[in-house]
């Protein structure tokens, strides 16, 4: 079985052929159909994420079921699924309180599989893991059956495999904040895969003025396909003013999908009165941002984190697959890059360039 394998950081994945165990109790075998290039598995590669190594990396896949381990009940062999990265226990704290985007269990065992072992072997004999317990990198995965959530023929795999991150978690991020309304005023930092479809959200939810705020004029005019009605230049000037002056003061939501100490402070100090910030990107270990405190206490503004859409993904995915094949979200339209496995670095480095859209991985 052949995937691709982060063994330093910084550095390239290597393609090799790796010793792959069945499935065990609770577990699946996933046969990839595509998998999403994304800047998560980039600051891994770059080593300003941490997983153990060496480890298949890729988190945003969809596949088919090719065999079940014993006490499976959820999909059969030839289900075709999104792959969720979050592997849900259902029965720690945080999946008993509704929150199973932050399970306990899955946080703890990271990229082993639940009971603390790995299902892959190197040519040496050595444990391979697998990033967020699927690795989607990869021509067949183990995964627990958690993670696997049944979508129809009519989804193609790569659109499924998009809705298994960026989509699900540029989505939720706004539908799932609170007091979001029809009407609202919302700017987007950041108009990458997650970016583009807190755009979407936004749109679907009739906010009245959508700002995407990006370093990147390509990019910026890609948005506008997505929903965007106005766009900020990060490059030609102060951000913040440049929102402040198109809303007359500030917007009422902004959400930071890029994730860094700029960004964020940006982000809260675009706000107006009784704003909320939401912050869905991750910024590198150890990034902090410098806010405004009195600001903040003022003009009553309100800063919050959005962890995969700040909901469960089985709960996001059927309402994605609904609204995709109503026609009400572009996803299709996101894929703009196509590679094989063996090519994969090339898709990073188009995502390293800040490339318009999604690169996939086609199997």
């Amino acid at each position: 079985m052949h995937a691709a394998v982060l063994r330093t950081a910084p550095s390239p994945l290597l393609i090799e052929d790796l010793v792959q165990e069945e499935p065990r109790a609770g577990e699946v075998a996933v046969r990839m159909g595509a998998a999403g290039v994304c800047a998560s598995d980039h600051h891994i590669m770059h080593g300003t994420a941490i997983v153990p190594l060496p480890c298949v990396l890729g988190h945003e896949g969809a596949g088919t079921v090719e065999a079940v381990g014993p006490g499976v009940t959820s999909v059969k062999p030839g289900d075709r699924c999104i792959l969720s990265f979050v592997s849900n226990c259902g029965h720690c704290r945080q999946c008993r309180t509704g929150h199973p985007q932050l399970c306990d269990t899955n946080a703890a065992t990271g990229a082993a599989q639940f009971d603390g072992t790995t299902r892959l072997r190197d040519a040496s004999g050595a444990a391979v893991y697998q990033m967020a317990k699927i690795g989607v990198f990869a021509e067949r995965i183990i995964a627990p059956a958690q993670a696997c959530y049944r979508i129809p023929d009519a989804v193609p795999f790569e659109v499924a495999a998009l809705m298994g991150c960026s989509v699900a978690t540029g989505y939720g991020t706004v539908v799932n904040a609170p007091g979001v309304r029809p009407g609202m005023t919302v700017a987007v930092f950041g108009v990458g895969g997650v970016g583009l479809n807190a755009i979407q959200a936004a749109r679907v939810l009739h906010a009245s003025r959508i700002i995407a705020v990006d370093v990147s004029e390509s990019k910026l005019e890609f948005a506008t396909r997505f929903g965007a009605t106005d766009r900020v230049d990060a490059t030609a000037g102060d951000p913040v003013e440049q929102i402040r002056e198109l809303t007359g003061g500030g917007v009422e939501f902004t959400f930071d999908t890029f994730g860094g100490a700029e960004t964020t402070r940006q982000a809260v100090d675009a706000l107006g009165k009784n704003g909320l910030a939401v912050i869905a990107g991750l910024a590198p270990l150890g990034d902090t941002a410098p806010i405004d405190l009195v600001d903040l206490v003022r003009r009553q503004k309100r800063i919050m984190g959005a962890y995969y859409g700040s909901a469960s993904p089985h709960e996001t995915f059927p309402v994605l697959v609904d609204l995709y094949l109503r026609g009400d979200l572009m996803c299709d339209e996101l894929v703009q890059r196509r590679y094989p496995l063996d090519q994969i670095n090339e898709g990073f480095d188009a995502l390293a360039r800040g490339e318009n859209g999604r690169g996939v991985i086609v199997f």
